[in-house]
């Protein structure tokens, strides 16, 4: 079963104020076998954070936890003092994008990304999808059907709901360079920064280089809690 491609609030994120995660002596099993343990880590406003790691190394593990899709082994993950679990903590603007990005392969590009907006109570009137998709580079494309994207463009659809939450919030975003093309990272760069420069945060997880220089994350080795 794909992971679900969104976890956010039922709430307008220009509403929320600005989240720090915190999470103290993380560990995570999968099967038997122990991915992480004695992880503290914290994400505060105005900050990227580079989640790296050897492939099984827990990433996408830790992205679930942090969303509150699945119970750590041990230890604790907060959102503002809150259990992120709660929902109470994703009333304060949690946003999730898998790995998978979990299009309907019949709907066009427009319709695609209108359904996502839909479905996580975000504002989603024709001029605004209309924008999110000039944002990613996609708008010459909005009547495509989703089936006739390559995979890059696929991406860039999923990652077109970032255009449109413009409030201050924490997005865990696991591989969101997958697939794409020079000009699809230099969008989502764009992107990422301007939401640290609202004072928003990000967690994420690339196996690709990740520009320092523009973005300027903090990097988080999993390995080292192996």
């Amino acid at each position: 079963m794909l992971d679900p491609p969104f976890v956010s609030s039922s709430h307008p994120l220009s509403h929320t104020a600005a989240s720090r995660l915190s999470a103290s002596a993380l560990a995570c099993r999968r099967g038997s076998r122990l991915l992480f343990k004695n992880l503290d880590l914290d994400v505060d406003a105005g900050e990227i954070v580079w989640v790296r790691g050897q492939n099984g190394s827990g990433k996408t593990s830790l992205l679930r936890l942090i969303a509150g899709l699945s119970t750590p082994e041990h230890g604790r993950v907060l959102l503002d003092g809150i259990p992120v679990r709660s929902a109470a903590a994703h009333g304060r603007g949690l946003v999730y994008i898998a790995h998978a990005n979990a299009l309907k392969e019949d709907l066009s590009v427009s319709e695609a990304l209108e359904f996502l907006l839909r479905i996580h109570a975000r504002p989603c009137t024709p001029a605004i999808v209309q924008a999110a998709l000039e944002r990613i580079g996609l708008l010459s494309r909005r009547q495509a059907l989703v089936r006739t994207l390559s995979q890059g463009q696929r991406r860039r659809v999923a990652l077109a709901r970032l255009a449109v939450d413009d409030g201050a919030a924490l997005w865990l975003l696991d591989e969101p360079f997958d697939a794409l093309d020079i000009d699809g990272i230099a969008r989502l760069n764009g992107l990422l920064n301007d939401q640290v420069r609202r004072g928003g945060s990000v967690l994420l997880t690339s196996h690709l280089g990740v520009s320092t220089a523009t973005l300027r994350p903090r990097e988080v080795d999993l390995d080292a809690y192996a």
